[in-house]
């Protein structure tokens, strides 16, 4: 079986063992024979392998799909005659259990979690002596096998634990149980920070604990994601902190105190970034660098003008507004002028100044910040009847983009205005569409805008043709076929 595995890993090592970051710059080989496999790969490398599974293309179109495109955020964007595949489905929320974006990512969160595991049982099986290396190598391949759990549970409810039956899907409490305990046992493997730049990137205890705090929420567990969120703003040792909203997605915003955990990207070679994540979002035609796709919606412009600045003369969120939104004929933060373009708006967060339009792209992915962690503690604290926390962790997102306080005590209404925070801190940030169906907005926002949302049918996505014809005893979520 590790004859089997080897081969099997060592392709996939070639695309995937450099990429990303300094930490991921290890050499590659073609082919591993068993009598020499200590000498060619290591635990580390398999654990980098890991890494990598996060930067490919499927990020750059079928992800878009499936977290924003389906969402009030975002428009399938391009040329009204280019379909996108089944982008242009999702858009409209008329896509079938036939829809590719669907496999792409089922297929790469399962292959995520399978390479995890894998790297996880070398690790222990290798003859490691530092024990605080191999748990630490250990604790990160968990982290990001809890990643991938947490996209299955959220986008497809009771899912197979890969590591215990792959024939039937485990109730949606259990796979979440499985998360959290990855996740914990991360907390306890991980280090708070580290001290050599060639690990930047790599999942620390403190991504953990505040992946564990979302966790959490999405299950209304309030204390526990009160309690991790708290935990995660106050630890000096973490030392994260808020930085300037408008340079988050600048160059200068990588890796920064506000980031728990980032999908690197270096877009040089032999690293490579997501692959072509920034391209795909890109300004299209005239003066542009991309494909058009994943547009900003009027909707969530209006959103962001509806806002109430406490600037004197200044109308609107427009700091926020101007940190997502890319507006045609106008001239970019860094002196670039765009014209003529096909869209009147793309995605910001996805644009690189120095990649732009580069197939490996250098943007790294901000998977999880501070600000979500506050807005996460303001939601937990008002359902436990913490209202001057939740207010206090509110307003201080607000005041960082210089809108007024919300004062609100009633809380139903706190809550409303939240769950309005939420759209607008983290917009373009991939949780949008999952949000929406956890709070039980999906059904009126999406028939607000047309679209044919179906209760009872699309709060989950449905297994995929491909998988039912090679599994059938996973069966179908409701209302598919």
């Amino acid at each position: 079986m590790k004859k089997i595995y080897i081969g099997i890993l060592s392709i996939a090592l070639i695309f995937f063992a450099s990429a990303c970051s300094d930490f991921l710059d290890v050499d590659s080989q073609e082919r591993v024979e068993e009598d020499d496999k200590e000498d060619v790969y290591t635990p580390e490398m398999f654990v980098n392998g890991v890494y990598g599974m996060f930067t490919d293309w499927d990020y750059a179109f079928s992800f878009l799909a499936i977290t924003e495109m389906i969402s009030d955020n975002a428009d399938k964007g391009s040329s009204p005659s280019d379909p996108g595949g089944d982008k242009q489905l999702f858009d409209e929320l008329t896509f079938t259990s036939g829809a590719g974006s669907v496999d792409a990512m089922w297929t790469r969160w399962y292959k995520t979690i399978g390479r995890a595991t894998k790297a996880i049982e070398f690790a222990e099986s290798y003859g490691l002596q530092d024990a605080t290396y191999k748990n630490r190598l250990i604790g990160e391949a968990k982290f990001l096998r809890a990643i991938s759990y947490f996209y299955l549970v959220r986008g497809w409810g009771d899912v197979s634990i890969q590591e215990e039956d792959v024939l039937t899907r485990a109730p949606k409490a259990e796979v979440y149980a499985h998360i959290e305990q990855d996740l914990k046992d991360a907390m306890a493997a991980l280090p708070d920070k580290y001290t050599d730049s060639k690990d930047l990137g790599r999942a620390t205890k403190g991504a953990a604990q505040g992946l564990l705090s979302k966790v959490y929420l999405y299950q209304e567990k309030w204390q526990d994601a009160y309690d991790n969120a708290s935990a995660v703003i106050s630890n000096t040792n973490y030392g994260y902190a808020l930085i300037d909203y408008s340079k988050i997605w600048r160059l200068e915003g990588e890796n920064s105190s506000e980031s728990l955990f980032e999908i690197q990207a270096r877009g040089t070679s032999p690293a490579h970034g997501i692959q072509q994540y920034s391209e795909t979002q890109g300004a299209r035609g005239g003066t542009g660098w991309g494909w058009g796709f994943n547009t900003p919606t009027q909707d969530l412009l209006n959103a962001f003008n509806a806002e109430t600045s406490a600037q004197p003369g200044v109308t609107g969120d427009v700091i926020r507004r101007d940190a997502t939104i890319i507006f045609n004929n106008s001239t970019l933060y860094d002196g670039y002028e765009l014209k003529n373009c096909e869209n009147p708006m793309y995605n910001m967060k996805a644009y690189s100044s120095a990649n732009k339009g580069a197939g490996d792209g250098d943007k790294n992915l901000r998977y999880l910040r501070l600000g979500e962690i506050y807005l996460i503690k303001a939601e937990a604290g008002n359902e436990l009847g913490k209202t001057t926390e939740a207010l206090a962790a509110l307003n201080d997102i607000r005041d960082r983009v210089k809108l007024t306080k919300v004062t609100t005590t009633n809380k139903d209404e706190l809550r409303k205005a939240i769950w309005h925070e939420r759209r607008l801190e983290l917009a373009f940030e991939h949780d949008r569409w999952f949000d929406l169906v956890r709070t039980g907005q999906a059904e009126s926002v999406m028939k607000a805008h047309g679209k044919p949302f179906i209760k009872g049918k699309h709060e989950l996505f449905p297994i995929s043709n491909t998988q039912l014809l090679n599994t059938p005893s996973l069966g179908q979520n409701p209302g598919w076929s």
